[in-house]
C-alpha cells in the first residue's frame, strides 16, 4: 500500500508503484519490508533478498522535484542499506545510503529515507550497498519523469519497459562475501545472466503491436560483467543516458557496463513474428547469453535472425560506440534553463586528478586500490564523524591526487578534500587488462575523452568540449583512459567507487569531501532528526543537528 500527498489531500494506491503523472513536487510515500525469499535463477532455487515480496523490488515512478519518503523495514538477519544510483541527493549526502554516510539499518529495525529528486529526469536504480548483498537482489528501478511544462525530445511511446540486467552466481551472497573476506577473488565467469530477475529456468517475454514505438530503460545492476543488449531485427534509437537526453543515434546493439543505464526507442517495423532479445556477456573468456522474447501481438511464429552484436572481446567496437554517444544540446532539461549559466567546455580547470587502479596481495589477501590506497571502512560513518567532529576517524588528504609509481598498496580510510564549486578534471587510468567502471555519487560528470594508452596533457586535444555526454558512471577500457569534467556544486561526503562490487568491497573506492565554509542550509541540509547513530557517534546528542 502506498500513500502520497496530492494538492493537500492524502491519496492511496493498493499497488507497489505510483502513477507517473502526478502534480509537480508531490510527496510520495513508500513502505518497504526487506526479507529473504526464494528466487529461481535456474533449476536450483536459492535464497535472495526481496522487497515487499518482490524480486526485483518495486519500481519508483516520480516527477522532477518530487519528494520521496521511503520507510525501509529490515527483516533480514544482517544489517542493510539502500543506495540510489545516479540520484544526486542535492545538499543531502546524509540520504545517500552508503556506509560512509549512513549507519546500516540493524536487523529488525527501520529507517526512513527522505529526499528530493531535485532537477533530474531519466532512468535510475537502487541497490543494496553493503557487502555483496546486491548479488542476492534487493534492487529495483527508479524513474523520474519530466515536468509537464517541459517537453521531451521524442514522442510519447506506446509503452515504457524496464530491463534490469545482471550477471548472477549460484553461490549465495554470504558465500561470496566469505570468498572475498578470505582474501580470494570472485570467479570472472558468472553462472548466468538475468533479465528482471529471471534466468534460464523461465523466458522473459513482452508483447508489442506492429507499427508502434516503445521505450526501453536498461540498467546493468550486476556485480562485475559488462553486458550487450540486442533486439534481433530491430534498431535501437538511443534517447537518454542516466538523466541526459542524447543525440538520437541508431544502434544495432548497446554495450551496458556495470552500473550504467541506457534508454532507447524501438519501432516495431518488422513482420509480425517473435524476435529474440539477446543479453550477452562482454570481455570475458566465454560468452554467456540469455534470451527474452519480443512477441508481436499478431505473431505468426518465431523469426530466425542472425545476431549482429560484436565479438565478445572486441574492445575497438565498444570504444567507437562510447565515443559516438553525445548530449542533445537542443533538448530541454529538467529545468527551464537546462544549460545553466555556463558551458563545461569553457570552464577553467581548478584541479586535475589522475586516478589509477591497482590490484595486489596485502598480508596474503587480495586487495584493490586507487592511487595505491585501498579503502578500509571506519567504525563510524564518515559523514557522521565529520558532523560531530569526532577525531581520528578519517584524515582529509589520505589519498593523493595522482598515482605514485612503484609503491605498495597501503590500507587507509581514504578521504580526498575538495572545495565547493571547484571544477575538476578527473582522469581514470586503467593499466589493467579488464574493462572497469567508475561511479561518483552526488554528481553527473561530462565524459570528455576515451581512448587507448596512457593519458598525457597532449590527450586534451582529443577532448569533446562541445557535446560530451553527462552521466554518473563511466567505463574505462583495458590499457586505456577516460577523462571527465565535474563541477563540484553539491556539498557533502560523496563516494567515488569502482562499480565492480568485489573491487569496491576490497578497497577500490574513496570519499570526496566537498566542503563549504559557510555551514549554511543553502549549501547543505542539516543532519536528519531520524538519523541512525552508530560507532563513535552512538552517544552523540541528536538535538545538535547543525554543523
Amino acid at each position: 500500500m502506498e500513500w502520497w500527498l496530492n494538492g493537500g489531500v492524502w491519496m492511496m494506491m493498493m499497488t507497489t508503484t505510483i502513477i507517473s503523472f502526478v502534480k509537480a513536487e508531490d510527496t510520495l510515500f513508500y513502505n518497504w519490508r526487506v526479507t529473504y525469499g526464494k528466487i529461481a535463477l535456474d533449476t536450483l532455487p536459492r535464497r535472495g533478498i526481496l522487497i515487499n515480496g518482490q524480486f526485483p523490488g518495486p519500481e519508483i515512478r516520480s516527477l522532477t522535484n518530487d519528494n520521496l519518503v521511503i520507510n525501509v523495514q529490515n527483516d533480514l538477519h544482517e544489517p542493510f542499506l539502500l543506495s540510489w544510483n545516479g540520484v544526486h541527493m542535492r545538499k543531502n549526502s546524509y540520504q545517500d545510503g552508503v556506509y560512509g554516510t549512513n549507519c546500516p539499518i540493524p536487523p529488525g529495525k527501520n529507517y526512513t529515507y527522505d529526499f528530493q529528486v531535485k532537477d533530474q529526469v531519466g532512468s535510475y536504480f537502487y541497490v543494496p550497498s553493503l557487502a555483496v548483498q546486491k548479488a542476492a537482489g534487493g534492487y529495483g528501478s527508479l524513474r523520474i519523469y519530466s515536468l509537464p511544462r517541459i517537453p521531451v525530445p521524442f514522442p510519447e511511446p506506446a509503452e515504457d519497459f524496464t530491463f534490469l540486467v545482471n550477471d548472477w552466481y549460484r553461490r549465495n551472497h554470504t558465500t561470496l562475501k566469505k570468498i572475498l573476506d578470505g582474501g580470494r577473488k570472485l570467479p570472472l565467469m558468472p553462472d548466468g545472466v538475468m533479465i528482471n530477475g529471471q534466468g534460464v529456468s523461465t523466458v522473459y517475454s513482452i508483447t508489442v503491436d506492429k507499427g508502434k514505438t516503445y521505450r526501453f530503460r536498461v540498467s546493468n545492476v550486476g556485480l562485475q560483467t559488462s553486458l550487450n543488449l540486442e533486439i534481433l531485427g530491430h534498431q535501437l534509437k538511443l534517447i537518454e543516458v542516466e538523466g541526459t537526453h542524447t543525440v538520437q543515434t541508431m544502434y544495432t546493439s548497446l554495450d551496458i557496463h556495470v552500473g550504467q543505464t541506457y534508454s532507447f526507442l524501438v519501432t516495431m517495423d518488422q513482420p509480425p513474428q517473435n524476435y529474440s532479445i539477446v543479453v550477452s556477456t562482454r570481455f570475458i573468456n566465454a560468452e554467456v547469453v540469455i534470451r527474452a522474447t519480443l512477441h508481436y501481438s499478431n505473431s505468426k511464429g518465431h523469426k530466425i535472425i542472425t545476431a549482429r552484436r560484436p565479438d565478445p572481446d572486441d574492445v575497438e567496437w565498444s570504444i567507437k560506440q562510447a565515443q559516438s554517444i553525445r548530449t542533445n544540446l537542443t533538448a530541454s532539461g529538467p529545468r527551464t534553463n537546462p544549460q545553466g549559466s555556463y558551458h563545461y567546455g569553457k570552464m577553467k580547470i581548478s584541479r586535475t586528478l589522475i586516478l589509477e587502479s591497482s590490484a595486489a596481495l596485502v598480508k596474503r589477501k587480495q586487495r584493490y586500490a586507487i592511487n595505491g590506497v585501498s579503502f578500509v571502512p571506519s567504525d563510524t560513518p564518515l559523514k557522521l564523524a565529520d558532523h560531530f567532529k569526532i577525531k581520528d576517524v578519517f584524515k582529509v588528504g589520505s589519498i593523493p591526487d595522482k598515482p605514485r609509481r612503484g609503491g605498495r598498496i597501503r590500507l587507509d580510510t581514504a578521504v580526498m578534500g575538495a572545495h565547493h564549486n571547484a571544477f575538476l578534471e578527473i582522469i581514470f587510468q586503467n593499466r589493467e587488462k579488464i574493462v572497469q567502471s567508475y561511479h561518483l555519487d552526488g554528481y553527473n560528470f561530462w565524459v570528455v575523452g576515451i581512448n587507448k594508452g596512457i593519458w598525457s596533457r597532449a590527450s586534451r586535444r582529443e577532448y569533446n568540449l562541445k557535446d560530451a555526454i553527462s552521466r554518473s558512471t563511466t567505463q574505462v577500457y583495458p590499457k586505456s583512459w577516460t577523462a571527465v569534467y565535474v563541477a563540484l556544486d553539491n556539498v557533502g561526503m560523496w563516494n567515488l567507487r569502482s562499480q565492480f562490487w568485489a573491487r569496491q568491497y576490497l578497497g577500490q573506492q574513496f570519499y570526496l569531501r566537498v566542503h563549504s565554509p559557510n555551514h549554511s542550509p543553502k549549501d547543505e541540509y542539516p543532519l536528519p532528526k531520524n538519523a541512525l547513530l552508530c560507532g563513535r557517534a552512538s552517544n552523540k546528542n541528536m538535538s545538535i543537528i547543525t554543523p
